[in-house]
């Protein structure tokens, strides 16, 4: 029998970090052969086909005619928008550099619920929001020698729409699983990602085999499998816990990015990813972010309390991923 740090949960949870964390290595593989459109566009398609192949087994059901609007906005932010933007933004951003940016996407969320939700902002709440996009400042001043970069810039945004994605999916998580959100939302995204296919045509048949192999491995398995066995985890430990684990995902993609690509990280960025990461912990720690759900296949965690409404599904609570990723 497994033990308690050994056991099946424990392990889906270790396996969601390290498959988000490598998404954005493995995309800096597929962007130099693929380019930014070919790029998102296979992920995005390869992720909704394996989500709806998973979804007769997960019991997901289909979502209701008013809850469309919000799915369109869903798909269109955290699976159109931000795989276009991350990956237009690794062209030039290193790939552990990202992670760091990407990990601020809950402080968007956050302000974004008390701009239009009118959620009430705790000191800890303003601390937190100021100390985490302080810390993204000094990773994207480190890209540059005279301030930030546009690439820092364009990756910044993409923590944009990714907090977007996680502040839109928090009312359909009151009716709907994680699971069936993320489907949703990548189904959604792939519709969205539609006006990239004549340029992802061409890219794709002349591409070389490791940037294909890199397009495929990102749509199965940070965006379809790491959904799939974040929801087994997070259904089975302590929300703390799982939520904790996802501040992993930024230093291990600096551990990958190194071992894969050789990618050393500047200490100026190391330190800002720290100050960042601390921001988020204040911000969580406060209750008013969201749970941890991504996406978006996000590639980075987020939180919220309103997910342990969802609904069950084949037999046990599913949440979604892409709080803090996403959707990588």
């Amino acid at each position: 029998m497994l033990s308690r740090f050994g056991s099946a949960h424990v392990l889906a949870l270790a396996g969601t970090v390290v498959l988000w964390a490598s998404a954005f290595p493995a995309i800096r593989v597929g962007i130099d052969g693929l380019g930014v459109a070919a790029l998102s566009f296979l992920r995005i398609v390869v992720a909704a086909i394996a989500l709806c192949a998973v979804a007769p087994l997960a019991k997901v059901r289909a979502p209701r005619r008013r809850d469309l609007p919000m799915i369109a906005l869903c798909g269109a932010t955290g699976v159109t928008a931000y795989q276009a933007l991350l990956n237009w933004g690794e062209v030039r951003v290193e790939a552990g550099t990202a992670s760091l940016l990407i990990a601020t996407a809950p402080v968007f969320s956050v302000l974004l619920g008390s701009l239009v939700l009118k959620e009430r902002l705790t000191r800890t709440v303003v601390v937190g929001s100021v100390v985490a996009l302080a810390g993204a400042a000094m990773v994207g001043l480190a890209e540059g020698a005279g301030g930030f970069t546009v690439s820092a810039l364009i990756v910044l945004g993409a923590a944009v729409v990714q907090g977007t994605y996680h502040f839109a999916t928090k009312p359909l998580l009151r009716r709907y699983t994680g699971l069936e959100v993320a489907t949703y939302a990548m189904v959604a995204g792939t519709v969205f990602a539609l006006p990239l296919l004549p340029a992802a045509w061409p890219a794709a048949v002349h591409a070389p085999a490791d940037a294909l192999g890199s397009a495929v491995y990102l749509g199965l398995l940070p965006s379809a499998l790491g959904f799939v066995i974040w929801a087994y985890a997070v259904a089975r430990l302590p929300l703390a816990a799982s939520t904790a684990a996802l501040y992993l995902v930024p230093p291990v993609a600096l551990v990958v990015s190194f071992v894969w690509l050789g990618e050393v990280p500047h200490p100026i960025e190391l330190a800002g990813g720290a100050v960042s990461a601390a921001g988020v912990i204040l911000i969580h720690r406060s209750g008013a972010a969201p749970d941890p759900d991504d996406a978006t296949g996000g590639d980075a965690p987020d939180s919220d309390a309103t997910d342990g409404d969802a609904p069950e599904a084949a037999g046990t609570h599913l949440e979604s991923p892409a709080r803090f990723e996403r959707s990588t």
